[in-house]
């Protein structure tokens, strides 16, 4: 390959494209990290909501319909920030035997053939049920029930942070097979 002023166009291209690993796992670290506000203020809410029912002997359906949307923000929104800190389910058991440059391998093979068909699916089928919600102003069928578009955009959101974490897992699998790095993530198949 031809010689740049920073290495090889493979080394640019490679650095170019941590940078963007790196950019992407700030996204998620961020959205992570604001998500944790989130069950603070479902667990306020949720216990408001039950002191009102027992003390007063009333509820609302949007307050509940409110913890439910919570709840599903946090569960949709932290999956890219779970795969980035490597909290995500995996079948230790029968790869911790192998070395990490087998694992960087399996985890390659998972994210292309796995994570990015069933997410990116997901996320398209998800999006025409966000649009429609929002064009016509669905509303929940419970009486005093939330407007629906916010909590159905949370699934094309969720799934499309999990797509571009999936894509930076992707890129420092590579650069560690390549010896750019040395291990993909803050902590690797369960070992610090």
């Amino acid at each position: 390959m031809p010689a740049t002023a920073g290495g090889t166009d493979r080394e640019v291209t490679l650095n170019i494209l941590l940078r963007l690993s790196r950019v992407i796992d700030a996204i998620n670290n961020g959205v992570g990290h604001l998500t944790y506000w989130l069950v603070l203020v479902a667990v306020i809410i949720s216990s408001g909501n039950a002191t009102v029912r027992y003390v007063f002997n009333t509820s609302s359906n949007a307050w509940l319909e409110l913890q439910w949307y919570l709840f599903s923000a946090i569960f949709l929104l932290c999956a890219g920030y779970t795969f980035l800190k490597n909290e995500h389910i995996r079948i230790d058991v029968v790869v911790g035997r192998f070395s990490k440059r087998v694992h960087a391998w399996i985890d390659i093979f998972g994210i292309l053939l796995f994570l990015f068909p069933m997410a990116v699916l997901i996320l398209v089928l998800s999006w025409p049920m966000v649009v429609s919600s929002y064009t016509i102003h669905e509303m929940s069928n419970n009486a005093g029930g939330l407007l629906r578009w916010p909590v159905k955009l949370l699934v094309p959101a969720g799934f499309g942070l999990l797509v571009l974490q999936g894509v930076s897992e992707l890129i420092k699998r590579i650069a560690f097979l390549l010896g750019l790095i040395d291990e993909p993530g803050e902590k690797m198949h369960g070992h610090s």
